[in-house]
């Protein structure tokens, strides 16, 4: 029978458990609600992955990596325009701008961080196919699953914990007045320093993160730290509609007097 279903039926961490303890081999396609992930097993190891929507290339997940600079980038990409990923890295070797281990770890990481993706997804649909794996040009790699597995639980009781503190990205940022408050002094990161650079009551959270090309987990993650330290507020978006307020007897009621009423719905239904 064919592995099939939906993500709030049998989640990531059920899919890859069941992957690893049979040994399949084969390629999971998980369709999301703008994204299609396809990540491929051997044995029950981890061979592939890639997002459908994003430039998959060895180029461009050696350049992600910081392992070319933009020109570099550019030249290979022009240059490697009909080359496979197989063929393009025996061409980075054996030119000596890269080693065979830094090709593959460099794949691994980025497998890894997208079937990270996967965890935080809780909707779509997904279907197993048997047998079925890369193109003879893509470069595959063996990783266990035990350890993935592990982390994403991680990253999932993360991303639970950060949705219940940031639960609409469409609100907006601002920086606080707190006296002493000089993001001069902080030490921040790389990421942490692009999501300031945007901040500005007319940009929400979600194109601060579409700016930034980060994901939901990132930016929420970032947001997080900058709001437990003190450095910035949530406010609503400059010109954002305000939120419709409920009006009348039971929005001005008290939670007694609403159940009350609730009770005496339920019991008038109960009577008809």
């Amino acid at each position: 029978m064919a592995l099939k279903g939906n993500l709030r039926d049998f989640t990531i961490t059920q899919l890859l458990n069941l992957i690893n303890l049979a040994r399949k081999t084969g390629t999971l396609i998980v369709e999301g609600a703008n994204e299609t992930a396809l990540v491929s097993f051997r044995d029950g190891k981890l061979a592939f992955a890639e997002m459908r929507q994003e430039d998959n290339s060895l180029a461009t997940i050696l350049y992600k990596a910081n392992r070319f600079s933009l020109a570099q980038y550019r030249t290979l990409k022009a240059r490697a325009a009909n080359m496979g990923d197989k063929e393009l890295g025996l061409l980075l070797i054996n030119a000596g701008y890269l080693t065979r281990e830094d090709v593959i770890q460099t794949l691994r990481n980025h497998f890894v961080s997208v079937v990270n993706r996967l965890f935080t997804w809780v909707e779509g649909f997904f279907q197993f196919q048997n047998d079925a794996l890369p193109p003879d040009d893509k470069i595959v790699t063996r990783i266990d699953l035990e350890n993935i597995i592990i982390e994403g639980s991680r990253r999932l009781r993360e991303w639970e914990q950060l949705q219940d503190e940031i639960p609409n990205l469409d609100m907006a940022l601002r920086f606080t007045d707190r006296p002493g408050a000089n993001l001069s002094k902080v030490n921040l990161s790389i990421q942490e320093w692009k999501v300031v650079s945007y901040i500005n009551p007319k940009n929400s959270i979600r194109q601060i993160a579409r700016a930034a090309q980060m994901n939901d987990l990132e930016i929420r993650r970032i947001v997080y730290g900058l709001l437990q330290a003190g450095l910035v507020g949530l406010i609503r978006p400059e010109n954002a509609p305000l939120p419709l307020k409920p009006t009348g007897t039971y929005a001005n009621a008290s939670k007694a007097e609403q159940k009350s009423l609730i009770n005496r719905i339920i019991g008038r239904i109960r009577s008809l």
